[in-house]
């Protein structure tokens, strides 16, 4: 790792200045936020149809020799060229066995492999500014932006085989899709179908984050609340939330904020455990006793009862507020005054 950094350290400079303002892609000074809106802007200026490139397996097909010949054109040291080739040559074990790449595929997971993604996609980069495209590429996620279905179905067979001659990668014809913008996502976000588009969180990315959150509650079944939100729950949600500060579209937030205080009544409900423990934890939240006594032995699950109005009641919004749950909503307000 170390002489890959210090491969990166020698190239970056020299590749750098040269790549395009399209590509944002783990370069100093750049951000899939500046991607995003980007984006969001040729949707705008009426280019509001996207040719979505997905290329399959990229990291797994990068041709060494092309790479190599790239490479080449700039750094004319062999010692430096060597350390690459053996780098892109590197064993990888898979069950036990030590298996080489000989002329395809780059580690991933490296300060190096992104930077040498960019070397090689450099190419597609240039052959889409000499047509003329607007587009904006981050990593192997391209997106090029047309005025027309038909414009975008010619660009989209012209540059898969700009890239599967020219560069040897295969073009995921299933994934890859001439669309939208507001049926497709980049990087996380999707927008809106309005003139002056609004970006908002793509549903995936919603489904992925709950499906971790999902993997956290479960974990969080026997932990005190108070240290859970704070230690587990809530460094997961600023992350998250912080990535998405771009979205204007808020009511996902809105959903999201109640869903996770359900999903925390859930697991209170489950620590309460017994009949009598349930009742009399009710009543010191301001249920009556029969009340109470009526919720605890009602025969439903967790869920239905974290969703019903006795736990509402019990364990309200406050509740959560004083252990340390901040809203998504009143968090994302304050992250968008605040750039």
């Amino acid at each position: 790792r170390l002489i890959q950094q210090a491969l990166h350290q020698v190239l970056q400079p020299v590749f750098d200045p040269y790549f395009s303002d399209s590509s944002y892609g783990f370069r100093p000074g750049r951000s899939a936020h500046q991607a995003v809106r980007n984006a969001r802007k040729y949707v705008a200026s009426g280019r509001r149809w996207v040719v979505d490139m997905d290329l399959e397996r990229f990291f797994d097909r990068v041709n060494h020799d092309i790479l190599m010949s790239r490479l080449a054109r700039w750094v004319k040291d062999r010692r430096v060229l060597g350390l690459v080739r053996r780098y892109l040559q590197a064993g990888v074990m898979i069950g036990g066995l030590v298996t080489t790449r000989s002329t395809e595929g780059t580690p991933q997971g490296g300060p190096l492999s992104p930077l040498l993604s960019n070397i090689l996609l450099d190419d597609l980069d240039k052959e889409l500014e000499r047509r003329g495209h607007t587009f904006c590429r981050y990593a192997d996620d391209c997106n090029i932006y047309v005025r027309s279905q038909r414009a975008g179905e010619r660009v989209l067979a012209s540059v898969s085989r700009f890239l599967e001659r020219g560069l040897k990668l295969k073009v995921n014809r299933n994934k890859s899709a001439v669309d939208r913008p507001w049926k497709r996502s980049f990087l996380g976000y999707s927008m809106t179908y309005h003139k002056q588009p609004r970006l908002k969180v793509a549903p995936k990315s919603v489904a992925r984050f709950k499906a971790k959150l999902r993997i956290l509650f479960r974990q969080g079944r026997g932990r005190n609340l108070g240290r859970f939100i704070q230690e587990d729950l809530m460094p997961l949600i600023r992350g998250w939330l912080n990535y998405f500060r771009l979205a204007e579209v808020k009511g996902v937030f809105e959903e999201l904020d109640g869903w996770i205080r359900r999903k925390l009544r859930c697991i209170l409900w489950r620590q309460w455990k017994r009949t009598f423990t349930r009742t009399r934890n009710l009543m010191k939240r301001g249920l009556s006793e029969a009340r109470a006594w009526r919720s605890a032995t009602n025969g439903r699950g967790p869920w239905w009862n974290s969703g019903a109005s006795h736990m509402n009641q019990a364990v309200p919004k406050k509740y959560f507020d004083t252990l340390g749950l901040m809203s998504l909503q009143n968090q994302l307000r304050k992250l968008q005054c605040a750039a």
